[in-house]
């Protein structure tokens, strides 16, 4: 998938509000730690886990599935094997009239959801990671791909 800096800053300027389908509540986990950052740069996270839903995950309620989800929402970000992305991308579409943006994290494609969310005027990012795109395009990317600190000059 090729997307342009530009079509990428756009997305992450303009959205606010993203849900993470699969976020996981173990530190550890890419999941965890996107939505955290996320979060840390302003947006609204709303996560959704069957698995953790009532819980309280990043200072907000866990929801079971899209569907119960009562706010609106800007961008639906998706952490499951691209073999259940029809599922997501088919309740997000029918949850929100206006949602902007599906994105497919790392590893996850699926062409045919991507059409039908695109036939709706739903922008689709596929095969990416927002957290790594919103470090490198916003100029937060340091040593090695890594966003540190400050660097010892004992090292």
């Amino acid at each position: 998938m090729d997307y342009s800096d530009d079509h990428l800053r756009d997305i992450l300027s303009r959205v606010r509000t993203i849900a993470i389908v699969g976020v996981s509540a173990n530190p550890v986990r890419p999941s965890y730690y996107v939505a955290r950052y996320l979060g840390l740069k302003g947006y609204r996270i709303i996560p959704v886990n069957p698995g953790l839903a009532g819980q309280e995950l990043l200072g907000q309620r866990v929801w079971r599935a899209l569907s119960d989800v009562p706010d609106e929402i800007d961008m639906v970000d998706i952490f499951r094997r691209s073999d259940v992305v029809p599922g997501i991308v088919d309740e997000a579409l029918a949850r929100w009239a206006k949602l902007d943006v599906v994105w497919m994290q790392i590893g996850v494609r699926h062409a045919e959801a991507a059409a039908a969310a695109e036939a709706r005027g739903v922008t689709v990012v596929q095969d990416r990671c927002p957290k790594i795109e919103y470090q490198r395009l916003f100029g937060e990317l340091r040593m090695g791909g890594f966003a540190t600190g400050v660097i010892s000059s004992k090292l």
